[in-house]
């Protein structure tokens, strides 16, 4: 189920240091730091201004990580955030139990293509905002302007977020945002796309150095899909 991966995941990180709390800036936002959706449980929204909604394990918890049990050929998104000594990364990958259909595939190479368009303008020095619009644009081109970052009429405006001591920093890779990434900021850039029978995309965590955009956690170095 995606409790079991995602409690199989806790396990790793737990041991490695993390104390349990994710703070969050915004009131009153709240989230799981280990987010596992499979097949149609990566379409349903919830109130989290994210991309990723999720079922939840009941009503009371009704986001995020379910008793829902992965079939073969669906996507399985595991969106996972780890503190180091109080700071935040953020990663995202997909998983599938077989291979997965070739759209699913296709999709996910689409958002790695809006995801080297975002950092690369970011590398450059340009502005949040400028990021956003070109990504933006590149998603609609491929077709995917009515399910980039969640469905209508849920869709979040955002392709990346800073972080640091907080999950929701400032700036943002959204519309009006007009500044640019500072030299030292991190950012975890996230482009993903959700349809009613699942959602797939990538996320890494960056900082902006001397040298331009770095990623902090894996990027391409870790496969963005593993098959079991």
């Amino acid at each position: 189920t995606e409790l079991e991966l995602s409690a199989a995941a806790e396990a790793i990180s737990r041991a490695a240091g993390f104390g349990g709390n994710i703070n969050l800036r915004r009131f009153p936002m709240q989230c799981d730091r280990a987010v596992v959706v499979a097949g149609r449980a990566g379409g349903i929204p919830s109130f989290f201004d994210a991309a990723i909604g999720g079922t939840g394990p009941h009503p009371g918890v009704g986001m995020g990580t379910g008793f829902n049990k992965i079939k073969p050929g669906e996507p399985v998104l595991v969106d996972i955030l780890h503190a180091h000594r109080g700071y935040l990364i953020d990663m995202t990958r997909m998983f599938s139990l077989g291979s997965l259909d070739a759209v699913w595939q296709e999709r996910l190479e689409d958002m790695l293509a809006v995801k080297e368009v975002v950092v690369d303008v970011l590398d450059q020095g340009k502005t949040c905002s400028q990021a956003w619009q070109e990504g933006h644009a590149l998603a609609v081109e491929m077709g995917h302007g009515d399910h980039l970052m969640g469905q209508q009429p849920d869709q979040t405006n955002f392709l990346g977020h800073s972080l640091g001591l907080e999950l929701d920093e400032s700036p943002v890779v959204a519309a009006g945002f007009d500044r640019p990434l500072e030299l030292g900021g991190t950012m975890a850039i996230e482009p993903k796309v959700v349809y009613a029978e699942g959602s797939i995309g990538s996320e890494d965590t960056w900082v902006r150095g001397e040298r331009g955009m770095e990623p902090l956690s894996a990027d391409g170095a870790f496969p963005w899909h593993h098959q079991w």
